[in-house]
């Protein structure tokens, strides 16, 4: 039965705050004592004409909210909460809904589509609600039959949000085809209402992933077609951004189907981009660059062996329209805003040029320098700003794609006019270029390039021009740490004893501190970037600059007791506290990593371990969850520095884990704390057995809990594995738990899951972190009690024939599958024989990973095979 709620909800968007508060209350409560009567209030709500347009507003928010949730756990919950509500309950909200659509309000029947939608994902996929298509239908009339345009609208807004809930292979193709034609129809009647067609068209967006059947038939897909360029030309700048938003799905959904319509398409396109207003004519920049995705991954997919047969067409739509299309790019490049630097956000013509040209360079490689090349040296010294900026934005949007041997030669030629265009009197143009340079040293300059741009000759002037620069305006100066980092990372594989970047090493670092410090540092992106640098320089630093190194780190650790110290009295001043803390952690933690890895070096994190914890510990006491992350990694990187040393700081570091492997909402905080668990179990081994209880009973907690996300499940059963090679024999205590565990996750890895990318690399995770806690468990069990295994050895076996048998698994699977069937061998001994003489597949499995390209799989499955041998011939 509904009750009246008007007075609640209008309460419940009072500014007087007590007001609010016991109206949100009383919400609360009506909601848990009846879910039915709550959600059927609501709906009268929405669906009464003559109440007032904010509690309508609130009641529909408040429905469908209660439908869905983002959390996969929440949408779970109320998935079922809505299918346990009695039958008559759902029909009266549902038909209420359906109802609202004819309402004159149109914020009620804009939330009353969302809510349908939302209804419609839960029961369609169910086989409930099987009429509401042909209702839905039904209210876009016929030619006997008007019906009024706000309800045309409304529906077709409604088949949108329907066609966006659900998945596309739960409708019957006679149902995909009814809509697909009301939709057509909706935006090609010759009186429609301008609000229809532009709801037909977002519909139609929307309905495209259903449209399978429709593109294979050649009358249909034109017509569709036809309909999509003539939008396009609509009076209504909505309309004509709606229709090259769908060009833009089609682009990728139907790419194989294009070419009969791309000419036609190139012209829409370019007319837009010349002429209309920016909306649109960056979704017809947009058609392009998704055309470039398109043919870049079919190359990057088939590289050189693509031919006639491969499945996926490749039509070269870009190279041929590369003479018109680089053009038409190239003039939008100087359509930028004033003032586009200082907007971290700006999106313009002039930007979305640039990406373009960026991914038209990826897709033709050196096809595209002679096109671009006269147009850069044409600008590049012209009076007008916006001629010098758009020819640095070309030069560096073309850095990647083309071959070294195209660019190395025109960099070479343009480097000293580059690094003086960093003094030029526009900042737009500065920015840019500084830009440019880090594209030049990402992409062109490292330990593989044969012909570098960066040399002992030109490099002091480089490192001079960049640390001048960096004290510019902050947009050039982030620009500027971009640069300096990509510089340092091309050093980062050089030979441990030298470097070229070691003699500016000490000015470099100076500058980036001083950066960071700057006054404009905190409300901007720079003091990110200058830490963020800083760790590349210190990952690049060699022996000989190890000094430098060791001096750093007690400069950063007073920075980071510094901030314990910042007046906090704003929620703004503690998350610029946990900012800044956050980026001074990970900073400790890459100089842990570089000292602590050398033995030569390694006393300075010894020297300073206690104070550094110390540090740690009083960042933990500020709760927020960036820093718990930065700062439980530091730790990772200082236990596994300080090895059995790092015991001493158990006892009190203790209560940080136990809080990180509870923390469920954050889920990156839970993960990062299973993996520096891993990595005090490395450091401690035997030591750690005194708090493996509280940690096994909160990682099994984890495993069982629906709400925790479940990119952490596959870290956790990794971290099985390293609590058992730490703790040896004393792991028996929980293998009653942690087996059952691995064997039911081990049932649902096996599965194949080919149809979704997403789910075969997180089921290669799980597999993963199920081969590694075995592997762990049985090193773990080889000098004592390995018989404790025999019980699970039948089922190991299962397991790694199902994985051997799914063509989905990567390498790292494959090598941690034929570990596991060493480690067996190795462990068990002449116990296992009897298994492996019934088991068959290892030897073809053995023999595959033989054959691999991996040298790391062969090497395994050569250790696995020998060790099997012996067992079997003992």
């Amino acid at each position: 039965m509904a009750m009246e709620v008007t007075q609640i909800l209008l309460n419940a968007q009072s500014p007087d705050g007590n007001v609010r508060k016991i109206a949100e209350e009383n919400l609360r409560q009506f909601q848990e004592q009846n879910l039915a009567g709550f959600l059927l209030s609501l709906s009268v709500e929405l669906s009464n004409n003559d109440k007032p347009p904010e509690s309508r507003r609130l009641a529909g928010l408040i429905l469908k909210n209660s439908l869905d949730a983002k959390e996969a756990a929440r949408k779970e919950e109320f998935l079922k909460r809505w299918v346990a509500l009695d039958l008559s309950v759902k029909s009266q909200i549902k038909n209420g809904l359906l109802q609202t659509l004819s309402s004159t309000v149109p914020d009620a029947r804009h939330t009353s589509s969302q809510v349908i939608a939302k209804i419609a994902a839960i029961e369609i996929p169910r086989q409930e609600w099987p009429e509401l298509v042909g209702v839905l239908l039904a209210n876009m009339g016929s030619p006997q039959l008007e019906k009024p345009v706000t309800l045309k609208q409304a529906t077709l807004e409604t088949l949108g949000y329907v066609c966006e809930e659900i998945s596309s292979d739960v409708l019957a193709q006679d149902q995909v085809n009814s809509i697909l034609t009301a939709v057509v129809q909706g935006m090609n009647a010759p009186d429609a209402n301008s609000d229809v067609c532009l709801a037909a068209t977002k519909a139609l967006y929307n309905a495209l992933d259903f449209a399978q059947t429709n593109f294979e038939n050649e009358m249909e897909r034109n017509y569709i077609m036809r309909v999509i360029c003539e939008t396009t030309l609509s009076a209504d700048v909505r309309i004509r951004q709606a229709s090259f938003e769908c060009l833009v799905s089609i682009s990728s959904t139907y790419y194989e189907k294009l070419a009969p319509y791309i000419q036609d398409i190139f012209t829409i396109t370019a007319k837009a981009v010349r002429t209309d207003e920016e909306p649109v004519a960056l979704q017809a920049i947009e058609f392009w660059s998704s055309i470039c995705d398109e043919e870049i991954e079919i190359q990057e997919e088939y590289g050189g062996d693509f031919s006639g047969d491969s499945e996926v067409p490749h039509f070269h739509f870009i190279k041929q329209a590369l003479p018109v299309l680089v053009p038409l790019l190239l003039e939008t490049l100087t359509k930028q805003d004033e003032d586009q630097d200082q907007d971290e956000g700006a999106w313009n013509l002039a930007m979305a040029g640039g990406t373009c040209l960026g991914l038209v360079a990826r897709t033709v490689e050196d096809d595209i320098v002679p096109l671009v090349m006269p147009y850069v040296q044409e600008n590049i010294s012209k009076p007008d700003w916006r001629c010098r900026e758009a020819a640095t934005y070309a030069f560096g949007s073309i850095i990647e794609g083309p071959s070294l041997e195209k660019l190395s030669p025109l960099v070479n030629m343009a480097l000293n006019f580059i690094l003086n265009a960093l003094k030029d009197e526009n900042n737009q143009v500065k920015d840019t270029t500084a830009w440019t340079l880090g594209r030049i040293f990402e992409f062109l300059h490292g330990p593989t390039v044969q012909s570098p741009v960066i040399t002992q000759a030109n490099l002091q002037s480089i490192v001079a021009a960049l640390l001048e620069s960096i004290k510019d305006t902050a947009n050039v100066a982030d620009k500027v740490c971009g640069a300096i980092y990509f510089l340092a990372q091309g050093y980062e594989q050089a030979s441990a004893a030298s470097c070229p970047l070691s003699p500016f090493l000490p000015d470099i670092i100076g500058s980036l501190l001083a950066t960071a410090d700057r006054k404009d540092a905190a409300d901007s992106r720079i003091r990110t970037a200058a830490y963020e640098t800083l760790n590349e320089i210190v990952r690049c630093s060699t022996q000989e600059t190890a000094s430098v190194i060791m001096q750093l780190l007690p400069l950063i650790m007073t920075k980071l007791g510094q901030t314990m110290e910042l007046q906090i009295v704003s929620s703004d001043d503690r998350e610029k506290q946990g900012d800044l803390q956050a980026l001074l952690c990970g900073v400790l933690q890459v100089i842990i990593q570089k000292l602590g890895n050398q033995e030569t070096t390694k006393y300075a994190i010894l020297q300073y371990a206690d104070q550094m914890m110390a540090l740690f510990l009083q960042v933990f006491a500020c709760r927020s969850a960036t820093v718990h992350e930065e700062a439980m990694l530091a730790i990772g990187a200082l236990a596994y520095a300080t090895g059995a040393e790092f015991a001493k700081y158990m006892p009190e570091f203790y209560k940080y884990v136990e809080m990180g492997l509870q923390n469920f909402e954050e889920y990156q905080v839970c993960a990062v704390t299973v993996g520096v668990v891993g990595d005090i179990c490395r450091a401690l081994e035997a030591k750690i057995f005194p708090f493996c209880d509280g940690i096994m009973t909160h990682l099994l907690k984890d495993l069982s809990s629906s709400q925790l996300h479940r990119s952490v499940k596959p870290p956790i059963f990794s971290c099985f594995g390293d609590i058992a090679l730490a703790i040896d024999g004393n792991f028996e205590k929980y293998l009653a738990y942690a087996m059952p565990m691995l064997q039911s996750a081990a049932e649902i890895a096996a599965q194949s899951v080919s149809t979704d990318d997403e789910m075969v690399e997180y089921n290669n995770q799980l597999r993963n972190g199920i081969f590694e806690a075995y592997s762990g468990i049985l090193q773990g069990f080889k000098n004592a009690k390995p018989e404790l295994m025999m019980p699970y050895v039948v089922h190991i076996l299962q397991f790694i024939e199902a994985v051997f048998r799914d063509k989905e698994r990567d390498d790292s699977v494959t090598k941690s599958a034929a570990g596991v069937l060493g480690d067996l061998a190795d462990t068990l001994g002449n116990n296992a024989a009897p298994v492996f003489r019934n088991s068959a597949f290892f030897n073809e499995f053995l023999g595959e990973c033989m054959a691999s390209e991996d040298n790391q799989v062969k090497e395994t499955a050569s250790w696995a095979q020998s060790t099997i041998q012996l067992v079997l011939q003992s």
